[in-house]
């Protein structure tokens, strides 16, 4: 029986964390000292929260809903959310395609399904159709570039201590140092781990081609991001010239951004991150596309708990087409490994990766608690 409920009101909430002077991270294009992002939340008529995340700063977000959403959104029926990524396209037509609307229809909508799970009392990933998994893979997003002089295995060595059996690492400031970068990871790693590497679109297609030539000794899983995410044109040129998989997704929104990417073969893996591509319903129709033209599906995670909670449900939904078992293949979920109270203080039941499996949350909705004390310790404004 499916139970009415109506969005009676909703709070964004711009959340931050500021690393300490001198341990910026990053990546090939520069370091980050402020970990930032917006939740939403969502109360219905009959009192239920869902939840969602934005991965935009907390006023543009705020504006956002404002001006194009609230109207619609109070009131609204939560089972009418497959239409909203639509309405963003058609009633914002000079607006939907970009980041900052797709992101607010990602918190809208992945709020949404929260209420739904909530409301018929089971998980996400069960209500989104296709494959339902316990557990997962997490692989250890790490080995970042870092103001800190930190010896570059060490970061390794903590992932595989605490039981991980899969990493990505950063690379993308030169075929030399992309090398030294990768074969540490291997070595450590070992020889039967998962690792694949993040060139965050520092390269021109033949810098990326020919870094990629350097690293294949070393069996990636997936190079990412060889060039930049605007550069569909490199991403020929790329995937013409190389053995590796091409990984990308991170940086574009929305089913047809994504669609090009498909049926251009310009990728084999596609990273849809739920906080920027539209949300479940969004990235559930960019599933469909993927799996129908055999790319591969695995969501990209920079996030807070939310965001963290919403991939952990999408990736356990994603068919396996078109294995069977006996062509087995993990399904892979990014685990950032950074310090990082946005993911790891937000939610009265933090996820565990350590061990190498991430458990699904089988509880409604999300199946996730968050903190309120933590809440409002890390809230930014």
């Amino acid at each position: 029986m499916v139970v009415s409920m109506k969005i009676e009101s909703y709070e964004v909430l711009p959340l931050s964390h500021e690393l300490p002077e001198g341990e910026g991270l990053g990546d090939a294009r520069g370091f980050g000292h402020m970990r930032k992002t917006t939740l939403l939340r969502l109360e219905a008529d009959d009192g239920t929260i869902g939840w969602g995340e934005a991965f935009v700063p907390g006023s543009i977000a705020a504006a956002t809903i404002e001006e194009l959403f609230a109207d619609d959104l109070v009131g609204m029926d939560p089972y009418e959310v497959e239409s909203l990524a639509t309405r963003s396209y058609t009633d914002s037509y000079h607006f939907g395609g970009s980041v900052f609307v797709q992101a607010v229809v990602s918190a809208i909508d992945v709020a949404c399904w929260d209420l739904i799970g909530k409301s018929i009392g089971r998980p996400v990933h069960q209500i989104l159709g296709g494959q339902s998994r316990e557990t997962l893979t997490p692989y250890a997003s790490t080995m970042y570039f870092t103001e800190a002089d930190r010896p570059i295995a060490e970061p390794i060595r903590e992932a595989v201590d605490a039981g991980f059996t899969a990493a990505k690492i950063k690379i993308g400031t030169g075929p030399d140092e992309d090398r030294r970068r990768v074969r540490t990871a291997r070595k450590i790693l070992g020889e039967d781990a998962t690792l694949m590497a993040d060139m965050n679109g520092n390269y021109r297609p033949a810098q990326a081609i020919e870094a990629a030539e350097r690293l294949k000794p070393f069996d990636l899983t997936w190079i990412e991001e060889p060039v930049p995410p605007e550069n569909y044109s490199g991403y020929r040129d790329v995937q013409d010239a190389v053995d590796v998989p091409i990984a990308a997704g991170e940086a574009h929104y929305g089913r047809f951004e994504f669609k090009r990417l498909i049926d251009d073969r310009l990728v084999d893996v596609v990273q849809p991150n739920l906080a920027r591509c539209g949300g479940f319903s969004e990235a559930r129709r960019i599933s469909d596309m993927a799996t129908t033209e055999n790319v591969a599906v695995r969501p990209h995670i920079w996030n807070s708990a939310v965001g963290l909670a919403a991939a952990v449900q999408f990736a356990a939904s994603v068919p396996e087409y078109p294995h069977t078992r006996h062509v087995p293949e993990p399904m892979l979920v990014e685990f950032d490994r950074s310090a990082n109270p946005l993911r790891t203080d937000l939610l009265k039941t933090p996820f565990d990766p350590t061990g190498g499996t991430l458990d699904v949350p089988q509880e409604p909705g999300l199946g996730i608690e968050v903190d309120d004390n933590a809440l409002e310790r890390l809230r930014a404004d």
